[in-house]
């Protein structure tokens, strides 16, 4: 049987930093010390993918790629990639708030910095870099490629870009590959420098027997190099742009339902490769974590459809998701889930069943407990075994 856990939520932009950010430094490493000092054996974090719109970590760039706002300065000054000027310059007034404005250009400036003094790194550092490119090729080409043309053309969204590129022309990915090598080089080496500092701190965690849990979204920004990468697998026109957006209909939160905006999968695309993109995606996740809590799980079994015209989410349909298939799928190739389902809203009695048939943790959550309803399953005396309870 397996015990019981405590932990503490805690993305690593919380952690104390003199670079107005937390980041995967020492903060993070005194942070797991703490949890450690506290009994604390579970350390959640929200996606550690890079920031796009309203510095989300749910409207990242990429699924696949980490935040390079969170890379550790002064462990790049120890490799000889920063000097000490560069980092003091860099230093930012600590007043428990991310300016992420500031954030964004001072830690752009450094890694810029970085990346101009990597060729001269020892050459170790610069094998393990191609190690890195080659193993991540898969997500890492099309995702550098992706920032440096949003770069390039004024982060514009992929769909304003020319028409041959948004068709991903060969010829024209070509083209610009040749022309942007400089730039697709450095977000090559900001992902590889990411991946270096987070497993370390990904050991650093486990050797003291904390465990990480990571998020997985369901769904994916429309801007992101996923789906310019696989417009295959949405729903979208011929221009790129959806034809229809997820969200969730008029519930207790809200009057109007809530218009993600998301654009949402064509599962039945997906289910002729066996879900090869949702494997590769959770496999890459579960490279960076223990385990996974994918956010919305209901959206497997059913899932809301709200036309791309519509303002508000008050007019759709519910649709039916892979439900079990795909995490039989999953399965197959990964054996156990280490995945916690976040069932929290209006979930049906057929979301419940699929959860507790693959044995998968739902969710509880106190904060929603006191409405002086003994049957509230949120209740601690209602807690079931098999479930993670939050305070909020």
């Amino acid at each position: 049987a397996r015990i019981r856990r405590c932990g503490i939520l805690c993305h690593p932009t919380s952690f104390p930093s003199a670079y107005g950010i937390g980041d995967l430094g020492e903060g993070a490493r005194q942070f797991v010390d703490f949890a450690t000092m506290a009994g604390q054996t579970a350390w959640q974090i929200l996606p550690l993918g890079p920031t796009g719109y309203g510095d989300s970590p749910y409207q990242p760039f990429s699924a696949f790629a980490g935040n390079p706002l969170l890379i550790d300065p002064v462990a790049l000054a120890e490799e000889g990639l920063l000097t000490r000027d560069e980092l003091e310059a860099a230093t930012a007034p600590s007043d428990c708030r991310v300016r992420y404005g500031e954030v964004i250009g001072s830690k752009r400036r450094l890694l810029a910095a970085a990346y101009r003094r990597f060729p001269g790194a020892v050459s170790d550092l610069r094998s393990e870099m191609q190690a890195f490119r080659e193993a991540q090729a898969a997500w890492l080409d099309d995702y550098a490629l992706f920032m440096a043309l949003k770069e390039h053309l004024n982060w514009a969204a992929w769909p304003a870009w020319e028409p041959e590129l948004v068709r991903r022309e060969p010829a024209a990915l070509q083209t610009w590959r040749s022309r942007l090598r400089d730039e697709i080089g450095y977000h090559v080496f900001v992902q590889f420098i990411f991946e270096r500092q987070w497993q370390r701190i990904h050991r650093y965690a486990n050797d003291r027997s904390v465990s990480i849990i990571g998020d997985v979204p369901i769904f994916v920004g429309h801007d992101s190099a996923d789906v310019w990468s696989h417009q295959e697998l949405f729903y979208l026109d011929a221009a790129g742009q959806p034809t229809v957006v997820a969200g969730v209909p008029p519930d207790y939160f809200s009057p109007t339902g809530q218009r993600w905006g998301n654009p949402l999968y064509r599962w039945d695309v997906m289910a002729r490769d066996g879900y090869a993109w949702w494997l590769h995606r959770l496999q890459r996740a579960l490279s960076q974590v223990d385990e996974v809590r994918i956010d919305h799980f209901r959206g497997f079994v059913n899932y809301w459809e709200v036309p791309a015209t519509e303002p508000t989410a008050m007019h759709g349909r519910w649709r039916p998701g892979p439900g079990r298939a795909f995490f039989e799928a999953v399965a197959q190739v990964m054996g156990h889930l280490p995945i916690i389902a976040e069932d929290l809203g209006m979930i049906t009695s057929d979301v419940t069943q699929l959860r507790e048939e693959l044995g998968l943790p739902g969710m509880t959550v106190l904060q929603f407990a006191f409405d002086g309803d003994p049957a509230n399953p949120h209740m601690p005396y209602n807690h079931v075994r098999r479930s993670v309870v939050y305070t909020g």
